[in-house]
């Protein structure tokens, strides 16, 4: 049984395939990816820190996650501008859930769009490191949320 929320994650991968899949080429869904960034909203400077940069990146990547209401917030920013639209796209997703929906869900519109196909070995690394790292935020709220404290 899934809840609305994590029908509503899955609508917003949907989402994203559908716009992707109306564009011809990959120029265009570059493009696009970057208009993501553009669109993000200014994560704050106090966040670009140490703690919140994403290992496993190329480019310099942070994430950071609120938790309010029992759902999780995400905010990120980088460097590069494709990998901001990565980032942005993540947030998309992502944001609005609870924290176990965040851990239990996969990116499945990473592979629907061909990006592991399209992006560099090092941008599609980074983008596992990214979405590897939303769900240490996901299972880490959860066990917080939960009354345990991770090992």
């Amino acid at each position: 049984m899934t809840s609305d929320i994590h029908d509503s994650i899955l609508t917003r991968q949907s989402l994203l395939v559908e716009k992707f899949n109306n564009l011809n080429d990959w120029e265009a869904r570059y493009s696009m990816i970057i208009d993501f960034g553009k669109q993000l909203p200014t994560m704050p400077q106090e966040h670009h820190s140490e703690e919140n940069k994403v290992r496993g990146c190329q480019s310099q990547v942070w994430l950071y996650s609120e938790f309010k209401d029992g759902k999780i917030w995400f905010y990120g920013d980088s460097d590069a501008a494709i990998v901001k639209g990565l980032v942005a796209m993540l947030v998309y997703v992502y944001s609005g859930a609870t924290p176990l929906e965040v851990f239990q869900t996969s990116p499945q519109f990473i592979e629907e769009l061909g990006l592991n196909q399209h992006l560099s070995q090092t941008r599609t690394s980074g983008l596992a490191a990214m979405v590897k790292q939303m769900k240490i935020y996901g299972y880490a709220w959860h066990l917080k949320e939960q009354g345990t404290k991770p090992e």
